[in-house]
Order: structure tokens, then C-alpha cells, then sequence
């Protein structure tokens, strides 16, 4: 059993080309299990790459809804669903803001329309149940149309549909219908230097709460302004421990029973 699981991290990412062995390394000697996290056909076969080679490590494939930038077919992903592994499908959802200041992905953006990432969102539930995975979702600005694409394919599928809300930025009336759906909820280093998600925190039920860094992006506090890392994890569940006035080591062993909840991480 790990002491702390990051379930949203981008080690694929170019910003840990220089020391990525040795940050996971460091990790497993501090014994934190992370996924990392696929937003397009490229870095989904990277994470499954590096799942593979590290104990401590797993993976999810999918397309970020302003990533991809294409269509989402799921035999295109079927070999890599196949690997134990591979946790879930995402991130996947819908993105109607344009990342700007702090959060902006340094990168080329393609900024799809909202129909075509309704219609990759759609694709990848479909295909996460198929494969029975549960989804990691990404919602910035759409809380009323994810909500809305989950409850409908609820009455289909049932506890089939199954996943968590990352990066949740929501307030405690979507975090009610999310807890109706059966989601869980990812909390990062933004806790750490705003108060914006302390009300939420308290209010979702701890069982349903999951740690994340979205590293490299947005590093808590003491470590603004750096490259964010897996092994910051540790000041996120301090902070949601404090927030929620809860018992540190409980937090930390029901965090890690969440998430190996979530993603079924015992024996893969």
C-alpha cells in the first residue's frame, strides 16, 4: 500500500525530460504511487510507456477536450486498454474557457468547438464502460453540460458509469449531483494559496475525496512559482487534512484507499 497516491500528474510531459527517472525514483523511495495522466494519442501511449516500466506508476488513455484536436475512436486505443496497468480513460470532458495566466498549458491550442468535444466526451464514456475503466474528467466552465452528459448516460449504463471529477472547481450544489452520480473528487496545489475550495472540501464526504498535483502545473504552496512534481503531493492532503480539520494520518490512509478504490490499483 502506498502513503500517498498523486491521481493527476503529466510526467509524459517534455518539463520532465531532464530528471524524470529521477523524480520517480525519488518517489518510490518515498513510497507515492502516481497516474499519469494521457490528453491525446501521443502522450497516452507515453504514459502507458512509463506505467510499464515503473511499479509505482500507472497510466490512463484518452483525449483532453482541448488537446486532442481530432476525433476520439476507441479501437485506435483497444491494445492499450489492454494492459493492466492502464486505470481509466481520460482526461476527458469539456473545456469552455481558454487557459490563460498561471493555468495556461504552454503549448499549441486548438480550442475545438463545443459540439466536437461533446462528441469526443460522449465517445470516451462509451468506451470507458465497454472496457469497464472508470473516466477522469476534465470541467472548466461546463459544469452544467458535463452534469447534464453524465446523468443521461446514467439511466444507461447505471454504477457502470464511474469516475472523478479532476481538478474539481465547483461549488457544493454540482458537487451534490456529481455525489448522485457516484463521482469522486480531485483536489491540487490550488488549495494550498486559495480559499475558494474550502467550503466543498468540507462538504463532499472524505470517502469520496482524491489528491492530485496536475504536475508540472500549478505547484502548491511552499513551492510556488517551481515545476510542479508528484512528490509535492504532500502538501496537498496536509492542506485538505487542515481545511476539513481532520486527523493527518487518517486523511492520508483513507486518500489512498479512495484511489485504489477508484481505480481498482489493488494488484495491477
Amino acid at each position: 500500500m502506498f502513503e500517498y497516491i498523486d491521481t493527476h500528474a503529466h510526467l509524459e510531459m517534455p518539463d520532465f525530460n531532464k530528471d524524470r527517472d529521477g523524480v520517480i525514483t525519488q518517489m518510490q523511495k518515498e513510497n507515492i504511487g502516481v497516474i499519469t495522466i494521457g490528453t491525446d494519442r501521443k502522450s497516452s501511449f507515453q504514459a502507458v510507456e512509463l506505467a510499464k516500466k515503473y511499479e509505482n506508476v500507472f497510466a490512463t488513455v484518452g483525449f483532453h477536450p482541448v488537446d486532442a484536436g481530432e476525433e476520439f475512436v476507441g479501437s485506435d486505443f483497444l491494445e492499450l486498454v489492454k494492459n493492466k496497468k492502464v486505470v481509466a480513460i481520460g482526461e476527458c470532458g469539456l473545456d469552455f474557457f481558454r487557459l490563460k495566466g498561471e493555468f495556461k498549458i504552454e503549448s499549441e491550442k486548438t480550442n475545438l468547438p463545443a459540439g466536437r468535444q461533446e462528441e469526443n466526451f460522449i465517445r470516451q464514456i462509451d468506451f470507458a464502460v465497454k472496457n469497464d475503466l472508470p473516466i477522469v474528467v476534465h470541467c472548466r466552465d461546463a459544469h452544467t453540460e458535463v452534469i447534464e452528459i453524465l446523468e443521461e448516460k446514467r439511466i444507461i449504463y447505471g454504477e457502470k458509469l464511474k469516475g472523478v471529477i479532476h481538478f474539481f472547481s465547483g461549488g457544493i450544489e454540482e458537487a451534490k449531483k456529481y455525489l448522485d452520480l457516484g463521482f469522486y473528487f480531485s483536489f491540487g496545489g490550488v488549495i494550498t494559496f486559495v480559499n475558494d475550495y474550502d467550503e466543498v472540501l468540507k462538504f463532499v464526504p472524505l470517502e469520496r475525496i482524491m489528491s492530485e498535483t496536475d504536475a508540472p502545473f500549478v505547484a502548491p504552496v511552499p513551492y510556488r512559482g517551481q515545476r510542479n512534481n508528484p512528490l509535492f503531493i504532500k502538501e496537498v492532503v496536509k492542506k485538505i487534512a487542515e481545511i476539513r480539520e481532520n486527523n493527518l494520518d487518517k486523511v492520508k490512509e483513507i486518500l489512498v484507499q479512495n484511489a485504489t478504490t477508484a481505480f481498482s490499483l489493488i494488484n495491477k
